[in-house]
């Protein structure tokens, strides 16, 4: 069942309105075009800032609550052990696109041991591998990657991420009803 939105929603100068799968009234949750790991998924505050100290508290406030719940729903579909949470603020911190994002990203114990350890998921975020901004030119553009230091990912077509949005938003609405039965059930 598709998300029905009622406005256009960008990702920097990207629209990106088929790929949400969770919205509230100030963030959004969208599939990855090129994900690190099964399950990369991206949350941005829908008022377009490069920073995170632009954002206003109640801005910090719904994109962290929407982190928190998103984070739920990919960790338990994906039967992740951990996640990797992480914001680039900045494009000295590696931000490729300036508006301000956070990665979750579900992790399996020693899912990155060919890769050299759990902790190579940073050198990837900083990297070309999740150079977000690059992927979304060259979609955008028509153009072709270029290999990069993993060419087993490439980017996904745009019905790919619109059915990994589908079973997104059917997964969160499944977890809000679960929440509102046992905070039922325990008044």
């Amino acid at each position: 069942m598709p998300l029905l939105i009622p406005k256009p929603i960008h990702f920097g100068p990207f629209l990106v309105t088929s790929q949400v799968f969770h919205i509230t009234p100030l963030s959004f949750a969208l599939v990855n075009l090129k994900p690190l790991l099964p399950g990369h998924i991206l949350v941005s505050p829908i008022r377009r800032v490069p920073r995170l100290s632009e954002l206003n508290h109640a801005e910090v406030t719904d994109l962290f609550m929407t982190v928190q719940r998103v984070s739920r729903m990919v960790e338990r579909i994906f039967n992740a052990s951990a996640l990797n949470i992480a914001i680039q603020d900045g494009k000295d911190a590696g931000q490729s696109i300036p508006h301000v994002h956070c990665h979750i990203i579900p992790r399996h114990k020693s899912d990155l041991d060919h890769k050299g350890g759990g902790d190579k998921i940073y050198e990837m975020l900083d990297g070309e591998e999740g150079n977000v901004g690059k992927h979304f030119w060259e979609r955008e553009s028509g153009g072709f990657p270029k290999p990069d230091a993993d060419e087993d990912r490439k980017p996904r077509s745009e019905e790919e991420m619109l059915r990994e949005a589908e079973w997104f938003a059917e997964e969160m609405i499944k977890d809000t009803v679960s929440r509102q039965s046992s905070n039922n059930s325990s008044s």
